[in-house]
């Protein structure tokens, strides 16, 4: 749960969590979704069901944790921008074991996507890990590695867990704050360059207002420009930009192991009009309280355009 400032000295509990945003974004956007979660059974935990389930995500993998939920304290800068202070030591999150695990790929799985504290956070993020490798095999795996310093340690252990997972993911979405504090001194296009090199058939880094540049397998390098927007904050703007990717991949047909050969051969104007929805969405997150995103239907998007 997110507490975020509402007013002078009050602040506003809202769903969050980066996952979980993203479920809500894709959703929102007109693909189906499942959740693969544990859940506190707290009044906060009960919350984020709800919201989840309103939001038309299947809870079927959700896990009945024993465990009270994660909070995540954001503060807001003059622009905007949320920095985040958490409450986190044995919440339900981290908790994971390979059994919880074992069967949550079973069906038609078009992609999974995880990311940031999930896949840093002991004890849990091990058995997650071996997961995204496992489910490469049927489906299109997409990762955001989503830094948070206070909790993840060094830059040197996290940059090595990118560079473990980087040649399993087919889809990688990171921040150049993420860039800077993993790489210092390095240039985006040069980063985007190396992951890329490194198996992913699409890498995006998201620049704030600036836009975001990518590549593809067959791509060269794409920059897009940012949307202006009068910004309320910008929690959850990463997560539904990596939603939007997601839904828009999935309207193209380029989800599923048996695409990756189509996603790696993207060119430039469809991942050019791929990025422009994507900062669309996130720019329109800014603009509200919160992981707030927007549906297909207040963008005008058909979901199976």
């Amino acid at each position: 749960m997110d507490l975020v400032p509402a007013g002078p000295e009050l602040f506003e509990a809202a769903p969050g969590g980066s996952p979980a945003n993203v479920a809500v974004s894709v959703a929102r956007l007109g693909a189906p979704v499942r959740m693969l979660a544990r859940l506190g059974d707290d009044p906060f935990g009960r919350r984020l069901r709800a919201h989840l389930a309103d939001n038309g995500i299947d809870l079927s993998l959700v896990v009945a944790a024993r465990e009270p939920s994660s909070l995540a304290i954001v503060s807001l800068g003059a622009d905007g921008v949320a920095e985040y202070d958490f409450r986190v030591d044995g919440t339900a999150d981290w908790q994971w074991t390979d059994d919880e695990l074992a069967d949550v790929l079973r069906g038609e799985v078009l992609a999974v996507h995880s990311g940031s504290l999930a896949l840093t956070m002991p004890p849990g993020a091990a058995a997650l890990r071996r997961l995204m490798r496992r489910a490469q095999s049927q489906a299109t795996v997409s990762y955001d590695p989503n830094v948070r310093p206070l909790l993840m340690g060094s830059p040197d252990d996290v940059r090595r867990s990118v560079e473990q997972l980087l040649p399993h993911v087919d889809v990688v979405k990171a921040s150049a704050d993420d860039v800077a504090w993993l790489l210092p001194g390095r240039a985006v296009e040069d980063v985007v360059a190396d992951w890329l090199a490194a198996g992913p058939s699409l890498v995006a880094v998201t620049l704030g207002p600036d836009g975001v540049v990518a590549a593809g397998r067959k791509a060269a390098m794409v920059r897009r420009p940012g949307q202006p927007v009068d910004v309320v904050d910008t929690v959850g703007a990463g997560d539904s930009f990596t939603g939007a990717i997601l839904a828009g991949l999935h309207r193209r047909g380029l989800l599923g192991a048996g695409r990756r050969d189509a996603l790696a051969a993207i060119g430039v104007q469809p991942l050019g009009e791929l990025l422009d929805e994507a900062v669309r969405v996130s720019a329109w997150t800014c603009t509200r309280r919160g992981a707030d995103p927007p549906t297909a239907a207040e963008l005008g998007l058909s979901p199976r355009s």
